[in-house]
């Protein structure tokens, strides 16, 4: 009888130093404002980028894809102010060759000031194919989600500038209307650090991450 009560005591005081010890790591835990306290600007230098996603080879039926190309005009793709979009422009030139042999739709987009004749010529859309206008979002106050609905369109890949602009508005707007997205991401254009975030919130946050695919225009095979 002894044994067991003694036995009763060491689980009780175990018991209690466990207890311990979580209460005192969690004093220590919220009572460090680098950990909990503090906002982003504070721990701005400290954050460190996640790994890289995976790009994926991709085959798309250009009977259900539209291309879209978004912004590609002489003010936001520039040299001076832009000149990563300059030099994805050849990239993208490529992809609209292709997809045009394929007989795919493709779609371009304007910038709120923009006209088709702002438009770099080495992406210059034919007569026939839609082009459409709007702020970030290519959706918002046009024709686009018609003219894919019209075509049968169940993914659309997406390139363009900015990326933290045109390319996440769009991709954002594509996702809520349960669209497939493929971004290759040498066809979009800002930034580094834009670039870096578009793609991390592009497979990360809710709404695009289960829908979108990121690529390379390499990749992509009709």
């Amino acid at each position: 009888m002894a044994k067991e009560k003694g036995g009763t005591m060491k689980g009780k005081i175990q018991k209690t130093m466990v207890g311990a010890i979580i209460s005192f790591s969690v004093l220590l835990t919220f009572s460090n404002p680098t950990w909990a306290d503090g906002t982003i600007i504070d721990q701005w230098d400290d954050v460190k980028a996640p790994k890289a996603p995976e790009l994926k080879p991709v085959r798309v039926d250009p009977n259900v894809t539209a291309l879209l190309v978004l912004d590609i005009e002489k003010r936001t793709c520039n040299s001076e102010r832009r000149p990563r979009c300059i030099a994805s422009v050849p990239k993208i030139r490529s992809l609209i060759t292709k997809a045009r042999a394929k007989g795919m739709l493709i779609v371009y987009s304007l910038t709120s000031k923009g006209t088709k004749e702002t438009i770099l010529k080495e992406v210059t859309p034919l007569n026939e194919e839609p082009v459409v206008k709007s702020s970030v979002d290519k959706f918002y106050g046009t024709e686009l989600e018609k003219i894919l609905r019209e075509k049968g369109i169940k993914t659309v890949i997406i390139v363009g500038t900015a990326a933290n602009g045109a390319v996440l508005g769009t991709a954002i707007g594509a996702a809520m209307r349960k669209l497939n997205i493929i971004v290759p991401v040498d066809g979009m254009s800002d930034k580094l650090y834009s670039e870096q975030y578009v793609t991390w919130h592009l497979v990360n946050a809710p709404g695009t991450r289960r829908l979108t695919t990121l690529t390379q225009i390499n990749m992509i095979e009709f």
